[in-house]
């Protein structure tokens, strides 16, 4: 193992190794510590544990990135209103970040985690020499066992497609297998990165995306970027080569998860805004209607005799739309007849009487 130097990179190269490590002691006890698909398996491992703990940071990237897109429009509000004077603009459009809640530096900082870990990999891997003690959390028959680990009995994962010939000698290697290892690593590895920028560039609005820069960066992120790693391919080990496969791969898998846990979540905030306005719809009055003051008294024409009634409440029914208008009509003042007079209007049903109370006879 190697000892710590305080002065150099170990804070990166000591935290990459170390998980590789853990990792092929577990691939390993069931595989075999020899087994090249062991130390395969170990590098994958790397990269998914290192994308899990950077997921969190993730998601703070995607919605950082989501509320950037929502604010173009403002900000080039902003930017035609203060184009003479740069220092305003910069000045407005750092409180409208502030109100936001956007931080447009934490949006990089998946990225520049990555950075490291890939540059730790490289050196991790291009320091495994039989002829060292060890190397960083390896001792040195794990190193040996690296070195000899080889894919399909001719392609090390410490050597690359370009690597001169006696470099092959020394590590056993045969050329031709390397390359056909090595190839549809690239090409896949290309194609990862392609796919994953694609999936990126979909999510943009159109007014993001009609931005010129916008517009540029895309481009890098759709054509260069997998054409540098297909042609950077052949220049770069083999396990190196796993490490792009695996890390791109994780990076479109991811995204797939991340944009379905923004829809939901937009459609959830969708849903909370339209039951807030049928709700203010709701409790609005009709166009024209004069607003109820709870107050004054409502005045309420009684259902039978036309009479009013006061209500405090209006919601309330009073207490003459229902018994109370019926009684009033039952309540007469004294000295008051209840027989109606001939000729009146009879009750449904009722035959007509004579004058005097008499029944009228029936014809035979």
């Amino acid at each position: 193992m190697k000892t710590f130097d305080f002065w150099s990179l170990d804070y990166i190269y000591f935290p990459v190794s170390g998980l590789m490590w853990l990792w092929h002691k577990v691939f390993g006890a069931v595989l075999g510590s020899n087994n090249p698909w062991a130390w395969v398996l170990s590098v994958i491992f790397l990269v998914f544990t290192l994308r899990a703990v950077l997921f969190k940071p993730f998601m703070k990237q995607m919605n950082s990135s989501l509320r950037m897109q929502e604010l173009q429009p403002q900000m080039k509000k902003i930017r035609e209103k203060y184009k003479d004077d740069k220092q305003r603009m910069s000045e407005e459009i750092m409180k409208l970040n502030k109100e936001a809640g956007v931080n447009p530096i934490g949006g990089c900082l998946p990225a520049l985690i990555q950075a490291p870990v890939f540059i730790g990999l490289f050196h991790v891997l291009r320091t495994f020499n039989p002829a060292a003690n060890g190397n960083y959390f390896f001792s040195k028959a794990e190193v040996i066992s690296f070195v000899d680990a080889k894919l399909f009995n001719g392609a090390p994962l410490s050597s690359f497609m370009t690597m001169p010939n006696a470099d092959l000698l020394k590590l056993g290697a045969d050329r031709p297998t390397i390359v056909a290892v090595g190839i549809p690593l690239t090409i896949l590895a290309g194609i990862a990165t392609h796919l994953t920028s694609r999936r990126s560039v979909a999510r943009q609005s159109e007014a993001a995306a009609g931005a010129p820069q916008t517009a540029i960066m895309n481009k890098l992120m759709l054509y260069v970027f997998p054409l540098f790693v297909i042609l950077g391919g052949p220049f770069f080990p083999l396990a190196i080569l796993i490490y792009w496969l695996s890390n791109n791969s994780w990076t479109f898998g991811q995204l797939y998860f991340a944009h379905r846990i923004q829809d939901r979540q937009k459609n959830e905030l969708l849903q909370v805004v339209e039951e807030e306005k049928q709700a203010a719809a709701f409790s609005k009055p009709r166009p024209g209607a004069r607003p109820i003051d709870p107050r004054k008294p409502v005045v309420r024409p009684s259902k039978i005799d036309g009479s009013v009634s006061l209500s405090k409440d209006p919601h309330t029914p009073s207490h003459s739309d229902s018994a109370g208008s019926a009684g009033s009509t039952s309540q007469r003042p004294a000295g008051s007849t209840s027989q109606r007079p001939a000729g009146g209007n009879a009750s449904a049903g009722a035959r007509p009487q004579s004058a005097g109370g008499k029944k009228k006879p029936r014809k035979p």
